[in-house]
């Protein structure tokens, strides 16, 4: 049981087919843009010989190896041969920063590291993993930068190799965390992990050969292939979706006839925005071929969804998995349940519904403390409707931080029973009485002021309701040395806003009309919340709070 088995299937099935396009020449202008198309053949036979030389390199099972490519064919046929071979791709989001990005390969230790010059260049400067990494690939150069090219790989020998026999236990991947809620942390996935994600995508989803994909996030793009997908790669910061050109989006996608979009919140709000600003039918005629549109990374408005979705094709859906690094997917909900129902219970403090659980995936409710909890135990559960922490166990779901066993001791519950354990997803929730999900926000980020504990989505989605606000964010200061629940609020830009004191009046009217809100005295204007680099979507609401604090300070 391989990883990489998945993708050889569908280069053997249909090796003619294109299996991702990618930008060759980059242009100002998208439409005159050139792509060079590799099929599923020619992907199968890159994947062949690069399995072949890495072996001869060094690189074979067990080693971890830190991989730093952007989406590109090369990304996608190293991560392939690297599972194929055995060996151990270690992934770090670069827009974690410097400092974490140095922790993270420091924790992770490499053997080996394949990079573009510029990664390269970084691991040089900042001395990333220098005790570690004994083998170097550079990908996209003729120099080395003290190993071999990729170029090189692919001409040094004319040998080839297969898939090596992985089991469904071993470990195929350390994927590091966003740390955008936390220190960020290696978790460990294995080969029987990844072909359950596999799965599940396909059938939450009913995903089949021979869609094209326009692959916004990069680990998709991997996902993408081994489905039978063509991917797209649009030119595009992944690291920075809020900032994409709409036109990098929109163009290709009625070029290729692009039947899948996946993309953070952020992304369909540049996205969305600029369908707004044209004609009617350009827009519907740019996203006419469409199939579903994918969201994650943090709960997608209902605004957003209502945008959107006005110009997808008639029962054409937003859909919003909810999951994590560590377990993904877990939940599902499609834009027609939300604009037809839970905006509404959202609007009066019920948090943020995210569906209902995937197949084969056991979710519960427990009990909320911070502490670890040394074993499973029916006594943990709540009833329906109570909020509590959500915990899940199932196939996709891992089951350790990469020598990190404090935080593992602290994020997993050993099941006897099972033989694996649940994993706590760090976040609150509850289900309602249709064993619908129902998203509360952070655990760590409650709000608690004597007896009575706030939780950030219920509070948030009363206040997001309102038509003068962008987004909203619970925080807990200290008002006049008492603490108390703050809100900050970030006004949505029209060109006709309603004044600041007149927005705060109407807030502070709302907050007393719901239970969730009524103890809600303070609200501050923040002008641009800060928020995490990888989906521009999380919320720092633990920035906000110091910011908040300041702000009160100075009042007084």
């Amino acid at each position: 049981m391989n990883i990489a088995d998945p993708l050889i299937a569908q280069c053997l099935a249909r090796p003619d087919a294109v299996v991702i396009q990618s930008p060759s020449v980059p242009r100002a202008n998208p439409d005159l843009r050139q792509y060079h198309a590799v099929t599923f053949g020619e992907l199968h036979q890159r994947v062949r010989r690069l399995t072949a030389a890495l072996n001869e390199i060094g690189i074979a099972r067990g080693t971890r190896c830190a991989l730093m490519v952007p989406p590109s064919i090369e990304f996608v046929e190293l991560t392939f041969a690297l599972f194929a071979v055995g060996a151990v791709p270690v992934f770090v989001d670069p827009g974690i920063g410097i400092a974490n990005l140095k922790a993270c390969l420091g924790e992770a230790e490499p053997e080996a590291f394949i990079g573009v010059t510029r990664a390269h260049v970084a691991r040089l400067l900042f001395g990333w993993a220098r005790s570690s990494v004994k083998t170097v690939v550079t990908v996209g150069a003729k120099f080395g930068w003290g190993g071999v090219t990729l170029k090189r790989l692919h001409t040094q020998s004319t040998a080839t190799a297969d898939v090596c026999d992985t089991t469904a236990d071993d470990v195929a991947a350390i994927l590091f965390t966003s740390g955008s809620t936390g220190v960020p942390k290696g978790a460990v996935y294995t080969h029987g992990m990844f072909l359950a994600q596999l799965d599940r995508l396909r059938d939450a989803f009913d995903i089949t050969p021979g869609e094209v994909d326009l692959c916004t996030f990069p680990l998709f793009a991997l996902f993408g292939p081994a489905l039978g997908m063509t991917s797209v790669v649009p030119v595009m910061d992944s690291t920075k979706p809020a900032q994409v050109d709409p036109r990098e989006i929109l163009t290709p996608m009625l070029r290729w006839r692009a039947t899948n979009l996946f993309g953070s919140p952020a992304l369909l709000n540049r996205v969305g925005t600029a369908l707004k600003e044209m004609p009617v039918d350009d827009a519907k005629q740019r996203i006419q071929t469409v199939k579903r549109v994918l969201s994650a990374g943090a709960p997608v408005s209902p605004r957003v969804l209502e945008m959107m979705t006005g110009f997808l094709a008639p029962g054409t859906q937003v859909f919003t998995p909810y999951g994590a690094t560590e377990a993904l997917p877990v939940a599902v909900i499609g834009s027609d349940e939300v604009l037809r129902e839970t905006r509404q219970l959202t609007a009066t403090g019920a948090g943020t519904c995210i569906g209902r659980p995937v197949k084969d995936l056991d979710v519960r409710i427990i009990r909320i403390t911070d502490a670890p909890i040394g074993k499973w135990s029916n006594e943990l559960l709540l009833p329906t409707g109570e909020i509590g922490e959500i915990v899940v166990h199932g196939p996709q779901v891992t089951q350790e931080y990469f020598r990190r066993p404090d935080l593992t001791q602290l994020a997993k519950i050993p099941d006897a029973q099972r033989g694996t354990a649940w994993h706590r997803m760090g976040d609150v929730g509850y289900f309602d009485e249709q064993g619908r999900l129902w998203f509360c926000g952070r655990k760590s980020q409650r709000v608690t002021v004597g007896d009575k504990t706030h939780f950030t989505d219920p509070v948030e989605g009363i206040f997001n309701a309102d038509p003068g606000v962008f987004r909203s964010a619970l925080v807990g200061a200290k008002v006049q040395g008492a603490w108390q629940p703050v809100v900050c609020i970030q006004r949505l830009m029209s060109p006709r806003p309603t004044a600041e004191a007149e927005l705060k009046r109407q807030l502070l009217e709302l907050a007393q009309q719901h239970e969730a809100t009524r103890d809600i005295l303070t609200i501050l204007f923040h002008p641009d919340f800060p928020v995490d680099i990888r989906h521009n979507s999380k919320i720092f609401r633990e920035k906000l709070a110091v910011w908040a604090q300041e702000q009160l300070d100075q009042r007084s």
